[in-house]
């Protein structure tokens, strides 16, 4: 089937309206108003009507899911009077690091530097990214929720735009009576917003080969906002913790974050580097919040959401070549986060702000090219991002053989300006970590329902929806890989570290087969990370698809 698609053409597309996407719109928008007041005549007519940002949540907002601590400096610079009216939850007033056996906590004498917050503030990052979308749309920009970037228009060297997804396909992917193409969407510069994982970035990366000399390498984070019972945890209250339930072997450790009106943010992050395939990083933050410390927070709460993120964590030597011919990367899709201090908001919102001013100065002169634009990197080199992860710089590869000698090799880091033992650290992708031992099934973790719970009861509290009759967002290219190689091989992992139970192993009639549950899926893209046979593509469903992250 062959689309007659309507055109529109833009200088500028943004794609994702995170707090990357939506800085850049905003300062852009900023920069042209500046420009216009000062203009005299002459020069490239520049309006922030022809900057067009696409969300594929429903809403702006709906699939932000952070921890969230923010840094607010660069919010500072992009709104310098943000704090009259962002919706900043409450300043941090204390932080902790809790070390966890089975039974009992041990709290840190000194609160290591990476895990000191004050001046930060917990915030909810899906309230943040709606009053930051509210400011980008008072500003004239053209903001579209519900539309999806599916496909990558390539020109010349780069890219010159985006083809947005197809709504009103049956899972088979024939049209319905509602059935309406896909946009082409054109523009001078098309940045890529998407945060991790970004579908459009990871097939630019692979075609333009912008990779670094590591590759990405990423964590998940499997997160659950709580009203709890007055007088358990103090508003600013942060606590991060390392240890039980996590295997020394690893990389993990927890959140505790505590938030106005007994709201309580809490998270388990998991690096995806792990060797045993059933492991299971669900289980194990569920497991996690029966510890005596949490348990004694939540017990009497109430469950209020749920959500599972990637977070990129390679750093510095992870980052992909930023631009091309008409194309910028920026935010976590460029791996611009601070994976030792899980920061990352104040990192994406300062290169939305750089890659504005780039773009700016590209079109005031009608050259976007990739020489043009490689000014971006400069920017980012001559900028804090830079300062800021270059001091980590080997900091998560030092834990890909386990807790100890990450502590190990970190503790040498921090002495060595990030040097550590060995600069690059050389690191593989998290998948090709598994032992091949054979796995048979084991049995899933339940819940009790008042503390634990199982993945579909925590699908529920992420007010994921999907429409049922689309096509399949999640391509498996080799069925017969999952039914047959997967199984002997690794026990078909994807069972387990799926946190939004996806992909059931069945047994029929025919032999065994792969049942995909595209309905539950929260976004996390873990599935396209972590399978071991790099067969599973994430690709974006129909526009407004997904969680809806209220309040987190």
């Amino acid at each position: 089937m062959t689309a007659q698609r309507e055109q529109l053409e833009a200088d500028v597309l943004i794609v994702g309206a995170g707090p990357a996407g939506l800085a850049c719109a905003l300062h852009l928008a900023n920069l042209i108003k500046k420009h216009d007041e000062s203009a005299t005549g002459g020069g490239h007519p520049l309006s922030a009507e022809n900057i067009y940002v696409l969300e594929k949540g429903r809403e702006v907002g709906a699939h932000q899911l952070s921890g969230a601590i923010m840094n607010p400096k660069a919010l500072a610079e992009l709104v310098p009077d943000f704090e009259k009216t962002a919706p900043l939850d409450t300043p941090v007033t204390d932080d902790a690091a809790l070390f966890f056996t089975k039974g009992s906590s041990f709290r840190f004498p000194v609160t290591p530097p990476p895990f000191k917050n004050k001046g930060n503030y917990v915030i909810s990052l899906n309230r943040l990214v709606k009053w930051l979308g509210g400011l980008v749309e008072k500003s004239g920009v053209n903001l579209f929720t519900q539309f999806g970037g599916a496909q990558l228009i390539y020109e010349r060297e780069g890219i010159a735009g985006v083809i947005t997804e197809d709504k009103g396909l049956d899972k088979n992917g024939k049209p319905k009576d509602n059935y309406t193409p896909g946009y082409e969407l054109r523009a001078k510069v098309t940045v890529l917003a998407e945060g991790p994982r970004g579908s459009l970035t990871k097939q630019l990366v692979q075609k333009k080969k912008l990779d670094n000399i590591n590759p990405q390498i990423y964590s998940i984070g499997v997160k659950e906002l709580w009203d709890v019972q007055p007088g358990r945890i103090q508003p600013g209250y942060v606590a991060h913790t390392l240890g039980w339930p996590v295997p020394t072997n690893m990389y993990g450790g927890g959140w505790i974050y505590g938030l106005n009106n007994n709201r309580v943010s809490i998270g388990l992050v998991i690096g995806l580097e792990y060797s045993d395939p059933q492991f299971d990083p669900h289980e194990a933050f569920q497991i996690w919040k029966t510890h005596p410390f949490l348990k004694n927070i939540l017990e009497g709460g109430k469950l209020v959401r749920y959500g599972a993120k990637t977070i990129p964590a390679g750093g510095w030597y992870s980052m992909p070549r930023p631009y091309v011919d008409g194309g910028l990367i920026i935010g976590d899709s460029a791996s611009f986060l601070d994976s030792q201090r899980l920061k990352g908001i104040h990192m994406a919102i300062k290169s939305g702000m750089l890659a504005a001013e780039t773009i700016f100065e590209a079109l005031k002169t009608g050259d976007t090219s990739a020489a043009k634009l490689s000014v971006f990197q400069k920017k980012v080199e001559d900028s804090y991002i830079r300062k800021e992860l270059w001091q980590v710089r080997n900091f998560h590869q030092s834990f890909q053989y386990g807790l100890l000698g990450g502590l190990f090799h970190t503790g040498l880091q921090f002495v060595t300006g990030g040097r550590g033992l060995v600069d690059p650290m050389r690191v593989r992708p998290g998948h090709e970590h598994y032992h091949k031992d054979g796995h048979p099934p084991r049995e899933r973790f339940k819940g009790d329902g008042k503390l634990t719970f199982d993945r579909l009861t925590d699908v529920y509290h992420s007010g994921t929806r999907h429409e049922e009759d689309q096509p399949c967002h999640l391509i498996v290219h080799d069925l017969n890989i999952c039914a047959n190689r997967c199984t002997v091989e690794y026990g078909n992992p994807c069972q387990y570290f799926c946190p939004a139970a996806v992909y059931e192993p069945v047994q029929e009639k025919d032999g065994f087969k792969l049942k995909i549950n595209a309905a539950n899926c929260v976004h996390c893209k873990t599935c396209d990370i972590a399978d071991p046979y790099q067969i599973i593509d994430w690709v974006v469903p129909e526009g407004g698809g997904g969680p809806n992250y209220e309040g987190m």
